[in-house]
C-alpha cells in the first residue's frame, strides 16, 4: 500500500474525505490494513538522541509510536517533547495525554501545540494515581477524566472552540483514541464503557495486555451487540513476558491485568522462559489477527523493545508490508511492500 499523494516521505498527508487527520495511522486503519502500534519508553534524560535510538528499534515494523505520559505516575521526558522530536524526523507518534498532571487550560494548550508540530494522533487517558509512582507527594489534578478529555479534544477539533466558548482560528487535525481494558472485572460492563468513550469522540482504542482470547471474544461480541463495530478501530494490547517471575509479579501488582494459569504453566515448562514468552505473544497475535472487529495490535515490550522485529516477523501479520520510517525509501529493495 503506497501513499502516492505523500508530498515528502514522512510528512503529513492530505486529509481524505471522511478522515480527521493527515496522519499515516489513520490512512492505514481506514484502508483496512492490520495496524501495529507500539510504545516508546521516554528516557530519564534531556538527550534527544536517546529518543531516536529507542525509536529506531521499531523501524519498518510499526505504523505509529506511543509517547507515554508519565506512565505509572513516574517522571520521564514529557510526552509532548518526545512527540516533538519524533515528528521532526517524520515518525508518526501517538501522543498520550493524561489528566493527572494538568488542568483543562494546560491540556487544551498542549493539544493545540502538539497538532501544530504535526502530531496526528492523541490517546486520552485519566492517568495513574500519584501514589503509584516515584513522586507520591505530588499534588494530583484530575480536572478532567478520560471521557471529558475526549470531549474536550473533539470540541477543539470539530467545533473550533475552547471549552470556554472562545473560538480558535485553526483546529487541531487529530485522530482521537482511548484506552480500554476488556479483561478487568466487571467484564460485562467494559463494552458499555467503550460505548461512552466512542460517544465522547474516541475513534480508536488500545487495550490492556491480552493473554486470554476467550475474554477478548466475549468483549467483541458485546461490542458488536452495542453496534460499535465499524465505529471504532480496536487495537488489542499484546506483549512478551520475560520470565515466570515477571509474569507472576505483573498479574499480582498491575491493576486489571489478567494472565491465565495456563500461560504461566507454559512458560514454567519451557527451557528458555523468555523465548517462550515471545512465542506466547506470537501465537496470541496470530489468533487475535483472525478475529472480526480487530483492526490491529498495540505491541508493548517494555525493556524488550529489541524483540519487536522478531515478534512481528514471526507473526506474519504485516503480510510483507513495510510501515514508513525515516530512510525507508532509500533502503535496499525488500520482499516486503511499502506503505
Amino acid at each position: 500500500m503506497n501513499f502516492h499523494d505523500e508530498p515528502v516521505p514522512g510528512y503529513p498527508l492530505p486529509i481524505l474525505p471522511g478522515h480527521t487527520s493527515p496522519g499515516r495511522l489513520e490512512r492505514v486503519l481506514r484502508a483496512g490494513e492490520f495496524a501495529i502500534t507500539s510504545e516508546l519508553a521516554p528516557p530519564d534524560s534531556a538527550n534527544p538522541e536517546e529518543v531516536y535510538q529507542r525509536a529506531r528499534l521499531f523501524d519498518g515494523y510499526v505504523d505509529a509510536i506511543n509517547a507515554t505520559d508519565g506512565s505509572g505516575a513516574n517522571c520521564h521526558m514529557s510526552s509532548l517533547a518526545v512527540c516533538a522530536l519524533l515528528t521532526r524526523v517524520g515518525y508518526a507518534p501517538v501522543m498520550q495525554i493524561s489528566c493527572r498532571d494538568r488542568n483543562r487550560i494546560a491540556i487544551q494548550g498542549d493539544i493545540l501545540g502538539c497538532a501544530a508540530m504535526g502530531v496526528c494522533n492523541l490517546l486520552c487517558l485519566s492517568g495513574d494515581g500519584v501514589q503509584a509512582g516515584d513522586h507520591p507527594q505530588a499534588a494530583p489534578v484530575f480536572d478532567l477524566d478520560s471521557i471529558s478529555l475526549l470531549t474536550t479534544a473533539r470540541t477543539l477539533r470539530d467545533e473550533h472552540r475552547f471549552l470556554s466558548g472562545r473560538k480558535i482560528t485553526f483546529a487541531p487535525r487529530v485522530l482521537l483514541g482511548a484506552a480500554e481494558n476488556p479483561f478487568a472485572p466487571p467484564v460485562e460492563w467494559r463494552a458499555q464503557r467503550l460505548a461512552k468513550k466512542v460517544q465522547a469522540g474516541a475513534q480508536f482504542i488500545q487495550t490492556q495486555y491480552c493473554f486470554d482470547v476467550r475474554l477478548l471474544r466475549s468483549f467483541l461480541r458485546q461490542v458488536e451487540d452495542l453496534g460499535l463495530l465499524g465505529k471504532v478501530f480496536i487495537l488489542v494490547g499484546v506483549g512478551p513476558l520475560r520470565s515466570v517471575k515477571a509474569a507472576e509479579w505483573m498479574r499480582t501488582h498491575v491493576p486489571g491485568l489478567h494472565i491465565p494459569d495456563e500461560v504461566i504453566a507454559r512458560m514454567a515448562g519451557a527451557d528458555d522462559a523468555a523465548r517462550e514468552g515471545r512465542r506466547v505473544c506470537i501465537d496470541l497475535i496470530q489468533e487475535i489477527r483472525s478475529l472480526s472487529g480487530v483492526s490491529g495490535i498495540h505491541l508493548m515490550a517494555y525493556r524488550q523493545e529489541d524483540s519487536i522485529a522478531e515478534i512481528v516477523d514471526a507473526s506474519g501479520v504485516l503480510g510483507g508490508r513495510i510501515p514508513w520510517y525515516p530512510g525507508r525509501d532509500a533502503a535496499p529493495n525488500s520482499n516486503r511492500t511499502l506503505s
